[in-house]
């Protein structure tokens, strides 16, 4: 497809505007492992992290999402006195999150696109799907519902007590190390599901053959309302603002259970 040839092109050709400027350590080893491979161009990714986030993504409804202020962005695990010394200077309304990897795909065939799926469904990710916008192009998101959120402060006091914030930061860090081995997990069995398709084959391989089959029914009943969903939005930065989902609601597979 020429088409999908100049979309990652275009892809690879744009500075990372993310507020790291590069990508997570940890999930560089799936973007590079997919974009090397002909079929695929990821868009925007973030490893998971734990986040306090002040205004728009906290409580207050109405406001933009770009209003809102971080007041903590960890990537690895953390502790309790570093969300305190964070909450020092909240002057609003304040929730303590942690947010799972998510990684956003663009892909040159929707069998390029199921393989993805079925790979990161094994993997943990039971919450990924597949768009497929009117321009055509095919949008694959790995997604999961390992999420944790929490308000912890209103007009900035803090409604909760410490022991009750160390006992919220040893959860999320629970979480974030389960995170950090679906991730592991996604990227084995990504490798090996690439290798038995040919490296760069846009052809499922022959172990996510019941899976393929499973789509081509499903496909069969929905394809009017594939070719509604809404277009996948370009030029997403690598980082994602809190609570952003770049590309929108990507659920057309995710209720499938492999």
């Amino acid at each position: 497809m020429a088409a999908f040839g100049r979309w990652k092109a275009q892809r690879s050709a744009r500075q990372d505007c993310s507020r790291r400027g590069a990508l997570d350590e940890r999930a560089a080893g799936v973007v590079r492992l997919l974009n090397g491979r002909a079929p695929f161009c990821t868009t925007s990714s973030c490893s998971g992290r734990l986040v306090l986030a002040e205004g728009g993504a906290a409580l207050s409804a109405g406001i933009p999402k770009r209003r809102c202020r971080w007041l903590l962005v960890a990537h690895e695990p953390c502790g309790r006195a570093d969300v305190m010394a964070a909450l020092e200077n909240a002057t609003g309304n304040v929730v303590f999150k942690f947010e799972p990897f998510v990684l956003h795909v663009l892909c040159q065939e929707l069998q390029d696109a199921q393989l993805l799926h079925s790979v990161a469904i094994e993997s943990g990710f039971k919450n990924s799907g597949i768009t497929v916008g009117r321009g055509g192009k095919i949008m694959m998101a790995v997604r999961s519902a390992h999420c944790l959120e929490v308000p912890l402060s209103h007009m900035g006091k803090l409604m909760v007590s410490e022991e009750y914030i160390e006992f919220l930061v040893h959860v999320a860090n629970e979480k974030m190390e389960e995170n950090a081995r679906r991730i592991d997990r996604f990227y084995k069995r990504l490798e090996a599901a690439l290798e038995a398709a040919g490296g760069v084959s846009s052809s499922p391989s022959t172990g996510t053959g019941q899976a393929h089959t499973v789509y081509v029914r499903r496909r069969k009943r929905r394809t009017a309302r594939v070719q509604d969903v809404l277009p996948s939005a370009e030029g997403r930065n690598e980082e994602l603002e809190p609570g952003d989902d770049p590309e929108g609601s990507l659920d057309i597979f995710a209720e499938i259970t492999l």
